[in-house]
């Protein structure tokens, strides 16, 4: 259970994407250890609503906070109603697309290829510098971020996503140059790593079945469920992980 600090208002933890899948089962774990936190979305709002009601109906404090993360000036805007609930210790940069599609690199178009990288690179790069801005020692005294990447950048996903897993292979290596770059800020950068996990991205590709399809390969024999995701995540922002920096942590069943 993560214990706010005495006297300083509630802790803040700010999750990008949180409107469903992996991001709310996040969002709706850091509510349960004590946060107030932020719900961003993108274009669900309907979603987003639902994360902050259950939240709220449970007793804690959420606001969903509208917001492309490709857009610098709009993840201003983020950060400001997230300190605008107390102080910022936590952020998780979940949001993340494949451009809704499954197929062959070079039948991928242009137009996608650019719209995955806004938002898996450089949405995630505009994130992490307005949370070293926010976190650091001078602004707050520390706190800790957490990216999500992808097993998809261990074989590359040939032949569905693999501009998908180059832009989750870009968060791993932003991960590691960032985490030593920032640890004398106090602040902890660890990464996240899910495998087949049982959320909407697949249907919205095109693909329903993706999991069902894939859990031969996984040694454990089935897919992640959001929450397992969500209980690493908050491993890591715990005092628990207080030492540990710069990890990519795969939550992926053995595949």
């Amino acid at each position: 259970m993560h214990a706010p600090m005495a006297g300083a208002g509630p802790e803040v933890m700010l999750v990008t994407g949180a409107s469903r899948g992996i991001g709310a089962a996040i969002a709706l774990r850091a509510a349960r250890a004590g946060y107030a936190v932020v719900v961003n979305f993108s274009a669900d709002a309907g979603g987003a609503a639902s994360v902050v009601r259950r939240i709220t109906d449970d007793g804690g404090t959420a606001v969903a906070v509208q917001a492309d993360v490709s857009d610098p000036a709009a993840v201003r805007v983020l950060f400001d109603a997230a300190e605008s609930l107390g102080r910022l210790t936590g952020v998780v940069n979940n949001a993340g697309i494949t451009g809704n599609m499954i197929g062959k690199l070079a039948d991928v178009p242009a137009a996608t290829v650019r719209r995955v990288v806004d938002v898996n690179v450089s949405g995630l790069i505009f994130v992490c510098q307005e949370a070293i801005r926010r976190l650091g020692t001078e602004n707050g005294g520390g706190g800790s971020i957490v990216n999500i990447s992808s097993t998809a950048t261990k074989a590359g996903s040939p032949g569905t996503w693999t501009h998908y897993a180059a832009s989750k292979g870009a968060v791993d290596v932003l991960t590691v140059g960032l985490a030593a770059e920032v640890a004398d800020q106090r602040i902890r950068v660890n990464c996240v790593a899910p495998g087949s996990t049982n959320t909407g991205l697949h249907a919205a590709a095109g693909m329903p079945d993706r999991v069902e399809r894939l859990n031969p390969t996984i040694p454990m024999g089935r897919g992640a469920e959001p929450d397992e995701v969500a209980a690493a995540v908050m491993w890591l922002m715990s005092g628990d992980a207080g030492y540990i920096t710069g990890a990519i942590l795969p939550v992926s069943g053995g595949r």
